[in-house]
């Protein structure tokens, strides 16, 4: 009699847990299933062509090539300058001031890998009121850093996915590399990821568009865009991260 009361018991046990298939996926699984995140991972490298203006003024035109884990990138320039960024150092021709290079070396890479980036560890995904986008609702986060995580842990972004293919469609954020947070969210951006196409079975966004954004509002003025083309997935060893002799190397955070 104890025996079947035991049983019985861990039935009830059993069954409350219930199937960890039906649990409902988190805001992050959600983007992260969308982007195919696993096949991502899978493959060594990336490599595309970026083209991308401000203000109607080129701002970097040429090729980035970058490992899948996000710890080894470089980018060749079509006027023949290189930036290649190793962990937490830099390295860049001499036409670059550090400033320079080390913001284009972080920060463009980091916009493409945005999809795969959320749940990074010193990450966290925590609720915000923004939800709508040119009166159109879609699901969303404020990703936040914990202290003395990468070089500029202050900085945060708002994440839009829409909210039936949770493809990610936009990200506000801030800057605050040689500033308080204080003074960057006096004029927060936002990236907005169009015309995904699939590469492998991996969905990408072939165009980018940046704005000013403002709470509550969303987007304001645009400011920029950038065309990406040619993806490929590539193995790590076809890729050179050696730096070349005249470079230049930024500090290490």
């Amino acid at each position: 009699m104890k025996a079947i009361l035991l049983f019985s018991g861990l039935l009830l046990l059993l069954s409350g847990c219930g199937d960890a298939s039906t649990m409902p996926l988190s805001f992050a699984d959600k983007i992260e299933n969308a982007h195919a995140k696993d096949k991502f991972m899978a493959e060594e490298a990336v490599r595309f062509d970026l083209h991308l203006s401000f203000g109607g003024k080129e701002r970097l035109n040429g090729t980035l090539s970058l490992l899948t884990n996000s710890t080894k990138g470089r980018i060749d320039y079509v006027d023949g300058r290189t930036l290649i960024f190793d962990g937490g150092k830099v390295y860049y021709s001499p036409e670059f001031t550090e400033a320079q290079a080390s913001f284009a070396a972080y920060t463009w890479s980091y916009f493409f890998m945005l999809p795969y980036k959320t749940t990074d560890p010193g990450t966290r995904l925590v609720p915000t009121h923004e939800r709508k986008l040119r009166g159109r609702p879609y699901n969303s986060k404020k990703l936040v850093f914990d202290p003395h995580t990468g070089a500029s842990p202050d900085d945060w972004y708002i994440l839009y996915a829409h909210t039936t293919s949770h493809l990610l469609h936009a990200a506000a954020y801030i800057v605050t590399a040689n500033k308080s947070a204080e003074k960057a969210e006096e004029d927060p951006h936002a990236i907005e990821y169009l015309a995904y196409e699939e590469v492998e079975g991996i969905p990408v966004a072939t165009q980018w568009k940046f704005w000013g954004w403002r709470t509550g509002i969303g987007f304001t003025e645009q400011l920029g865009e950038a065309r990406l083309s040619n993806f490929s997935f590539v193995a790590a060893k076809a890729l050179d991260f050696q730096p070349a002799e005249n470079m230049i190397t930024a500090g290490t955070f």
